[in-house]
């Protein structure tokens, strides 16, 4: 099967510094807009320029350079500047870049996950190659859950007693190659005591699901991100679904895209449901509906 992700997504190249080429996923992105004069937002994280109004809405301006670790984008460089206006959990945000590259198509089979060495802080979900030039794919969701930390109502979780126990006995993969996705999901499942697998790559995801189905114990959960190098979301899913030792699995494909798009396509590769990140007590209704089928198919 071909990807239903990479089919329709390319990847976006632009400038940081004047050496570095990083890249954003076309699917997260809504426009490209020369910078503009921007307002102040009172009270707002240091790395937030200001808002800028774009076809009658503000919209917050990050500058990504200073984000990520580089220089802040100085006054003289501003009139090159480009605003990168995206559409990424549940919020639509602009990140001003130095400069934009270009859009490319991206087989995303062939981004490989970062090198171990760049440390817990370095804000990426992958690397690629474009012209003999290194391409660094920016984690996004690490990046705004700095700038704007999840609100306590979003991560909190409560579980009746009865549904907890629905939910233990099940074997429970989640896969995501954000670190802050992945600590998210994480953390739901260990505020209510909830045991499972994590993995940060589809492939390996599809490895443990097979050795686990030989092993006489399937995986019954499948949560995944839908926009993942290697082996995305729509793959996996597909995989498992036509491979009868598995297909048993009730799948959550999660995005941070918030798109109708994303959520035909899930249904279509045979995700039973489709998520836009994160919302804890969404998530865990989700999980709950997986049990209730499992329960309902033994």
């Amino acid at each position: 099967m071909k990807s239903k992700a990479s089919q329709s997504q390319g990847l976006l190249l632009f400038r940081l510094s004047q050496t570095q080429l990083f890249a954003l996923g076309t699917l997260k992105i809504l426009e490209l807009v020369p910078y503009t004069p921007l307002s102040v937002i009172p009270k707002s994280h240091p790395t937030i320029m200001g808002a800028a109004t774009i076809r009658g809405k503000a919209i917050p301006i990050i500058d990504m350079a200073s984000a990520v670790g580089y220089p802040p984008i100085a006054q003289e460089e501003l009139s090159k500047s480009y605003i990168i206006i995206t559409d990424c959990q549940r919020m639509v945000i602009g990140f001003l870049v130095r400069g934009i590259d270009k859009i490319i198509e991206c087989n995303w089979r062939d981004i490989e996950s970062p090198p171990n060495n760049l440390g817990k802080n370095a804000y990426l979900t992958g690397v690629t190659k474009f012209d003999d030039q290194l391409v660094q794919l920016l984690d996004v969701e690490l990046l705004l859950s700095k700038v704007f930390p999840l609100s306590p109502e979003t991560t909190r979780v409560s579980l009746t007693d009865v549904q907890r126990e629905k939910l233990k006995p099940l074997n429970i993969l989640l896969v995501d190659d954000s670190k802050v996705a992945r600590k998210q999901l994480s953390d739901a499942l260990d505020s209510i005591n909830i045991p499972y697998q994590v993995t940060p790559d589809g492939r390996e995801a599809l490895a443990i699901m097979e050795q686990a189905a030989n092993d006489g114990m399937p995986i019954q959960l499948l949560v995944s991100d839908i926009e993942m190098p290697g082996l995305d979301g729509y793959e996996l899913a597909f995989e498992v679904k036509n491979t009868p030792a598995l297909a048993q699995a009730y799948i959550i494909l999660h995005t941070s895209l918030s798109s109708e798009m994303s959520v035909s396509q899930a249904h279509q590769v045979g995700a039973n449901e489709a998520l836009t990140k994160f919302d804890a007590n969404e998530l865990i209704s989700a999980m709950l509906r997986g049990a209730e089928q499992h329960n309902a198919n033994v």
